[in-house]
């Protein structure tokens, strides 16, 4: 049988450079619209002359920029530039996240810092506008007041969660509101997760919430940070407390 020889790693190095390169080079050919929306790139044996690359570091190439949501790839088409679709690109990366809180939870924590760093500027921005808060999350508000009353632990999980995202779509900024809607179901585990622990009551928490809003309201910038911050600083310490009651189970289970 004969031997298959390996590609040396310089080898190797080296065509990852060729693709990385004429994946830049593309990406900012996208960037600054020399590509436009809608334009279909040359083929890939078109490509791979103008760099002089093979067609499969063209193909890896291409691959990197579907990743990033820049292309889209159909089969029997050429592959077309999609770099306007916000809400494609920011949910390959939300996928990508996702895949990473699957493997290590400890990536839930750095979800926390994220979410303090966007929501703490959120009720900044809020408290400069004109109109400092939307309907949207008067209703969050009002939801979680009715499941408060009910004793509906689901239901104001899901009111909570409601309530931070109509505060970020509050501000009318479209490319915040993307990323965060993609984060969304992320967060909405986490409040799941930490309203357990330790139990805090509905009526403390929705009074916290109640507060926040009344802040913003009220133009209070720095009341409604420091608030927003706490908040979030005590569900990223309930979330380690319960990442590691779940490693202890687990070492009880094994």
């Amino acid at each position: 049988m004969p031997r298959h020889e390996q590609t040396p790693p310089e080898q190797m190095r080296a065509r990852d450079r060729l693709h990385s390169s004429v994946a830049g080079s593309l990406e900012a050919q996208i960037m600054s619209g020399r590509l436009s929306i809608g334009e279909r790139l040359p083929s890939e044996g078109e490509i791979a002359r103008a760099f002089g690359v093979s067609t499969r570091s063209v193909r890896e190439a291409i691959q990197i920029l579907e990743t990033k949501g820049l292309v889209r790839r159909r089969h029997g088409e050429r592959t077309i530039v999609v770099r306007d679709d916000v809400s494609e690109y920011l949910g390959t990366l939300a996928v990508t996240v996702r895949q990473l809180f699957s493997t290590d939870p400890q990536y839930l924590i750095q979800l926390m810092v994220v979410r303090r760093m966007i929501e703490t500027e959120v009720v900044g921005l809020l408290t400069a506008k004109e109109t400092p808060a939307n309907t949207e999350v008067e209703a969050a508000l009002d939801a979680m007041r009715v499941a408060r009353d009910k004793g509906d632990f689901i239901g104001f999980t899901e009111a909570d969660a409601a309530f931070h995202l109509a505060l970020v779509h509050s501000t009318d900024n479209e490319i915040l509101s993307v990323f965060y809607d993609n984060l969304y179901g992320l967060i909405t585990e986490v409040i799941r997760v930490t309203s357990r622990v330790p139990s805090k009551s509905l009526a403390a928490a929705y009074a916290e919430h109640a507060d926040i809003f009344a802040m913003i309201q009220n133009r209070d910038e720095k009341g409604a940070k420091e608030l927003m911050r706490a908040q979030i600083d005590n569900s990223a310490a309930y979330l380690r407390v319960a990442i590691e009651n779940a490693k202890n189970k687990d070492n009880e289970n094994a």
